[in-house]
């Protein structure tokens, strides 16, 4: 067989097994091992092995990636997502749809300083759909806005996922955490468009709640100035070269961890609890880089990416042609399995591709982050809607009733990157040139 066919064989052998309820990253670190064990020898797979491994574990860059998910665990267990819906709620609850408004600015503003797509759309199923029941709320409202508003924290930064996608790609990583603030600022703009279009359609589906006087709204504003200052300060630092990423990660969990102490917002057992959460997290993303470069060197030696790139340039069809179907597959493989492992099993395959093509890197890590956002809330594998479900106990259905509205928003701004990939390098272009 060819080296092409082993590699094809092996990467079909993984998804299958996968299917299985096998762990990805022990797949792909087996896979990898034995593939290129068979066109290497065995020998110099056990070197490649501990290389790999060695190496990706011991890089500097992934060093940022416990810091950040530690910052986003510290805020989601000092109740900072709560504050910021209650000022959100106050502000915003009385128009239309208000409260499911004020959970896209709440979490939008949390998504400045927590990381997790998973994390988010817990704390606010616990935060915010008790609330709308409350008033009355639609359960296909409040439980698709709720799953689907945890979305944002791929594009916003700190996105854990951009992070994984810079290292993959050898790409700067604080211009993709620029590149993404104005698509994720217009995605969150969409859903409250839409929140609003539906409650004005259909008023009995997002009641108006009670208006606040202005002096108990402006109570709570110091909640969301004190996350956004700690955001300005983690961008503002990257943007001037003040910052590594991974300075970047360590002043912002300083800064969310004394903000709670001072506040106290957070007791020993939540801090306990944050860096036991923040640990598992890390330790299953730094498997999967890990386990993902084993299985790239694999990957690699097939020539599958250099063959893929030479029948993609062989098409007679439109670029755009092109990455639509790249972004197609990447929205099915995260469909069935999780998107962050997905994201790290393509991207060494397609990424050059997209590249040869003469696109922008980090319009193509936005466009890839993009396709996750999609992936995280659509069937089979939907890991916001689970949690959501898992949280409310509301049907499956339901909550997918409630998405599928907001997946407008988010084609929306596919559409509107292809057309405008300025949306995404623009900051990146002026701030950090």
């Amino acid at each position: 067989m060819s080296e092409v066919t082993i590699g094809i064989i092996g990467l079909i052998v993984l998804l299958c097994l996968f299917v299985t309820g096998m762990e990805m990253a022990f797949l792909m670190t087996v896979i990898g091992f034995i593939g290129f064990g068979i066109l290497n020898g065995f020998g110099t797979a056990v070197d490649l092995l501990a290389n790999d491994f060695m190496d990706s574990l011991a890089s500097y860059g992934l060093t940022a990636i416990p810091l950040f998910v530690l910052m986003g665990q510290i805020a989601f267990n000092a109740g900072i997502a709560g504050r910021l819906y209650d000022s959100a709620h106050k502000f915003l609850g009385h128009i239309p749809g208000g409260l499911a408004v004020a959970t896209v600015a709440g979490a939008t503003v949390f998504k400045s300083i927590c990381g997790s797509v998973a994390a988010t759309a817990a704390t606010f199923a616990s935060v915010a759909i008790p609330e709308m029941d409350r008033y009355g709320y639609s359960k296909k409202l409040s439980t698709g806005i709720v799953a689907t508003v945890g979305t944002l924290g791929v594009l916003l930064p700190p996105s854990v996922i951009l992070i994984i996608f810079g290292i993959i790609t050898q790409q700067s990583i604080g211009k993709l955490f620029m590149a993404g603030i104005l698509p994720g600022l217009i995605m969150a703009f969409f859903f409250m468009v839409v929140i609003f279009g539906w409650a004005k359609i259909n008023p009995s589906i997002g009641p108006k709640s009670v208006k606040y006087p202005w002096g108990e709204r402006i109570k709570t504003i110091p909640s969301v100035i004190w996350p956004i200052v700690i955001f300005l300060l983690i961008i503002g630092g990257l943007m001037k070269g003040i910052f590594t990423p991974t300075e970047a990660g360590a002043v912002g969990a300083f800064a969310v961890l004394l903000l709670c102490v001072v506040k106290k917002d957070l007791a020993f057992n939540g801090i306990k609890k944050s860096l036991e959460e923040a640990l598992r997290t890390t330790c299953m993303v730094l498997m999967l880089v890990a386990s993902s470069t084993v299985l790239g060197h694999f990957v690699a030696l097939t020539n599958i990416s250099q063959v893929t790139a030479d029948w993609v340039n062989g098409l007679q069809v439109p670029r755009a042609i092109v990455m639509i179907i790249i972004f197609l597959i990447y929205l099915i493989g995260g469909s069935f399995m999780d998107d962050l492992a997905f994201m790290i099993l393509a991207t060494p395959i397609f990424y050059p591709i997209v590249i040869g093509l003469g696109y922008d890197p980090q319009w193509a890590g936005i466009m890839i982050g993009l396709t996750v956002c999609v992936g995280s809330v659509i069937p089979p594998v939907a890991i916001c809607v689970f949690i959501v479900k898992n949280i409310t106990k509301v049907p499956m259905g339901i909550i997918y009733s409630g998405v599928y509205p907001f997946l407008i928003s988010m084609i929306v701004v596919i559409i509107l990157l292809f057309i405008f990939p300025e949306l995404a390098t623009y900051l990146p272009g002026v701030f950090m040139k």
